[in-house]
C-alpha cells in the first residue's frame, strides 16, 4: 500500500507527538490530531472523528484516558468501522501489557476488518520524566502503590520508532507485539538510579493503595480516573508484566534503551534538578 498521509490520533501526546515527528522526518504527511486541533478528534464525540480520518491511508491511534477503562472497546470497534468509511488501509494501535479492557479492545479491532497491528506497551520511562511522577521527585521523595514488583519499563522514543516501523513496512499488518525495555526494576531502584545521576538524594515509599487512592481524591482526582488509577496498580503491576520481552528488537532489529542510558540522558537536561 502506498502511505499518504497518516492519521496520529493523541498526536500532541507522549508517544503521538514523537511519531508524528518521526513520520514527517521521513517526509511523509502528517495529520496530528487532538481535541485542540483542527480539525479536532475527540473520543467523546464520534461527530469529529470521519473528518480527522478521511484521506488518510494508515492511523496510529492512542486511546484517552486508557484502554482499561470499560467504554474503551465500543470506541475502537466504532473508530475501526469509520477509519473503514473514511478508506483507511491500517491502522496501528497503541495498547498495553496485562490490561482486561485492552485485550477486549484489541479483539473488536481485529474482528473489525481493517489491517492492524498492535503494540503492547510496559509502563514509560519517561512517566519519570514527562508526566505524573516528576513532581514526587523534584521533592525529594517518590510515593507510589507499588512495591518490589518489577517492570520493565520501555522508553517512549522505542516505541514510537516501533510504531513508525510498523506504519511504513507491511511485514507487521495483523501482528501484535510487546515492547518492553531490557531489564526489569522495580520503582524502587528506577528511582535509585534517577538519585544517582542526578546526584540528588530521592527516597521512594511503598503506598497502601487505598491510602493512594484518597489522597489522589483529595487532589481533586473524579471517581473515574481514581478507579483507572487502582486497576493499573493493582491488576497490570502485580507481576504479569514482569517478564522481558523482544517486540522492540523484532519491529527494529536492535536492542530497546536500557532505563540506565534514559536516566544519564535525561538528568543531564536537567529535569530532576532542583533550580535554587
Amino acid at each position: 500500500m502506498q502511505i499518504s498521509t497518516v492519521a496520529v490520533i493523541g498526536g500532541l501526546g507522549k508517544t503521538g507527538g514523537r511519531v508524528a515527528e518521526r513520520l514527517e522526518a521521513r517526509g511523509i504527511a502528517v495529520r496530528a490530531v487532538s481535541r485542540s486541533t483542527t480539525p479536532n478528534f475527540d473520543w467523546q464525540d464520534r461527530g469529529t472523528w470521519h473528518q480527522a480520518l478521511e484521506g488518510t491511508s494508515a492511523a496510529y491511534v492512542t486511546f484517552q484516558p486508557d484502554l482499561a477503562v470499560a467504554w474503551a472497546a465500543d470506541a475502537i470497534a466504532a473508530l475501526a468501522k469509520a477509519a473503514i468509511d473514511a478508506s483507511v488501509k491500517h491502522i496501528v494501535l497503541l495498547s498495553g501489557r496485562g490490561e482486561d479492557g485492552a485485550i477486549l479492545s484489541e479483539a473488536r479491532l481485529r474482528a473489525a476488518g481493517v489491517d492492524y497491528t498492535v503494540l503492547r506497551a510496559s509502563w514509560f520511562n519517561q512517566n519519570f520524566s514527562e508526566g505524573a511522577f516528576v513532581d514526587g521527585l523534584l521533592r525529594g521523595k517518590l510515593a507510589l502503590p507499588a512495591g518490589d514488583v518489577p517492570e520493565p519499563f520501555v522508553d517512549a522514543d522505542d516505541l514510537a520508532d516501533a510504531a513508525v516501523e510498523c506504519l511504513i513496512n507491511p511485514r507487521h499488518r495483523n501482528q501484535t507485539y510487546e515492547l518492553t525495555g531490557p531489564r526489569a526494576l522495580t520503582f524502587r531502584e528506577a528511582v535509585a538510579e534517577i538519585a544517582l545521576v542526578s546526584r540528588r538524594s530521592i527516597g521512594y515509599e511503598t503506598l497502601p493503595i487505598d491510602a493512594f487512592i484518597a489522597e489522589m481524591t483529595a487532589f481533586g482526582l473524579p471517581q473515574a480516573a481514581t478507579d483507572l488509577l487502582h486497576e493499573l496498580f493493582t491488576q497490570v503491576l502485580d507481576g504479569r508484566n514482569s517478564p522481558v520481552m523482544d517486540g522492540v528488537s523484532q519491529i527494529l532489529g536492535r536492542q530497546p534503551k536500557d532505563f540506565s542510558d534514559y536516566a544519564n540522558q535525561t538528568a543531564a537536561t536537567g529535569i530532576w534538578s532542583i533550580q535554587s
